[in-house]
């Protein structure tokens, strides 16, 4: 009888918390929550912790928020890539993440057509006033993320972590065809947003230097 695969690897949520604040930058708590897939009270006491290590640092104000630390961003390779070393997922990582970067392309091309569109012969800034046009490239982009779906599948398979951002991404397609026009490139929780943190995510979780 063969061997059963084994479940996806789960990140701890202080190592999720960590990671997250890797990939997506400075972020408040609330952004940080939405793209852990944490409740924000989980969040904050993880942020706590990290904060008493010296891994994360806060900064007050109306504009603050949370970000890695020298040492918190050392400690986030060491710790990403001792997890992919445990998991035994090292190919299947990296072989998504090829097949995603046959998809990076396309997807910028699809937020440029997103952001400009053709007036007069010439390119201008999309007042999404043209409906038909707005409609062709969410047309475009929905295809492009049934493709993409295949590669989340497998990443996700492979560390459970990823699983989180196959549900943003069809999250914020689904506000995109509802008429939020942010919800592509704009916001920070867009699909363009979303999409740059899962590159960084495979390049950090295969140490790969971003160019």
């Amino acid at each position: 009888m063969p061997d059963l695969p084994d479940l996806p690897h789960r990140t701890g949520p202080d190592l999720l918390v960590l990671h997250t604040l890797r990939c997506t930058g400075f972020a408040g708590l609330g952004r940080a929550a939405e793209a852990a897939g944490l409740p924000e009270a989980d969040v904050e006491s993880e942020l706590i912790d990290l904060a008493v290590a010296g891994l994360v640092t806060r900064v007050s104000g109306p504009f603050g928020g949370w970000g890695l630390t020298e040492a918190g961003r050392a400690a986030d390779a060491e710790r990403i890539a001792a997890e992919l070393a445990a998991s035994g997922t090292r190919a299947a990582v990296a072989d998504a993440y090829q097949r995603f970067l046959v998809l990076n392309p396309e997807l910028l091309d699809l937020c440029t057509a997103w952001q400009t569109r053709p007036v007069d012969g010439a390119m201008a800034l999309n007042d999404h006033a043209d409906a038909t046009y707005d409609t062709l490239v969410l047309t475009r982009l929905t295809d492009l993320d049934r493709r993409a779906d295949d590669v989340c599948a497998d990443l996700s398979a492979a560390l459970h972590r990823f699983a989180r951002y196959r549900h943003r991404l069809a999250g914020a397609l689904g506000r995109a065809h509802a008429g939020e026009q942010g919800a592509v490139t704009e916001s920070t929780d867009s699909y363009h947003a979303v999409w740059f943190q899962l590159h960084e995510d495979l390049l950090a979780t295969l140490g790969i230097p971003r160019d």
